[in-house]
């Protein structure tokens, strides 16, 4: 009775006999189903990396960003529909920028991810909108520290030490339960994160890139696109390590 295709999926403002908000689980969907995207919270600060399939070879390299600076102290890596990410992205630019203007100091991050929450949730409330399609991972280091929070389309706000979303999500979390991430700093992590990405890549043939940023002491806890170089070296030894794993089996 309550299946797909029966009018319960028609409107975000219906809920199904089962108790399902069909619009908001096809949300989710369409987060599950992109390219990977994962976070790790070191001991020093904390890292995001996407997963970027390239679409064509005549798509310019680094383009449809997917990590975007909110503020100094805050980032966010943005899983799903890549032009919702961006509209959620400059909510939470918006927020920061609101917050520093009536207090006179950076937001935190719980407050930025409590408020993003919210917005997001907003849309899953009227008839009228439709749900945003993407999960949004923010970096934070403030007062309180370095943190990881996630942000998904049903307006769920929670904090992680490390968390993975989209199609290799489940692997991605198989192996970051591996690391011991209290006692790892950002530098060895970045490394970690990639090898991750590699491993779990399942487009076979398909030409993918990387996007990987950091916030962490190292950068004055500002968030900032990792170096060339030391991304450069982590693709080398995530390469290096599926050799080994390939000759191994």
């Amino acid at each position: 009775m309550s299946g797909i295709g029966t009018g319960y999926d028609l409107s975000a403002t219906t809920y199904s006999p089962d108790g399902k908000i069909f619009q908001t689980e096809y949300a989710q969907k369409a987060v599950d189903n992109s390219s990977t995207v994962l976070g790790l919270r070191c001991k020093d600060g904390v890292v995001l990396a996407c997963e970027k399939l390239v679409l064509s070879k005549l798509l310019v390299e680094g383009s449809n960003r997917r990590i975007h600076n909110i503020d100094r102290h805050v980032g966010v890596a943005v899983a799903g529909l890549a032009p919702d990410g961006r509209m959620v992205s400059n909510r939470a630019a918006d927020e920061a920028t609101s917050y520093k203007r009536v207090y006179g100091e950076a937001i935190p991050g719980h407050v930025l991810c409590e408020r993003l929450g919210s917005y997001v949730h907003m849309f899953n409330l009227y008839w009228s909108l439709r749900p945003y399609g993407s999960t949004m991972l923010l970096a934070v280091y403030d007062k309180n520290g370095p943190a990881l929070y996630a942000v998904d389309p049903s307006g769920s706000a929670l904090r992680y030490f490390g968390t993975a979303v989209g199609k290799g999500r489940q692997a991605a979390k198989n192996e970051i339960e591996k690391l011991k991430l209290a006692e790892m700093s950002c530098r060895e992590a970045v490394i970690e994160a990639v090898k991750i990405l590699h491993k779990v890549h399942d487009e076979d043939g398909k030409k993918f890139e990387l996007e990987v940023s950091w916030i962490c002491d190292e950068t004055n806890k500002q968030h900032q696109r990792v170096p060339a170089d030391l991304l450069a070296e982590a693709e080398r030894q995530a390469k290096a390590a599926l050799e080994d794993s390939d000759m191994d089996d």
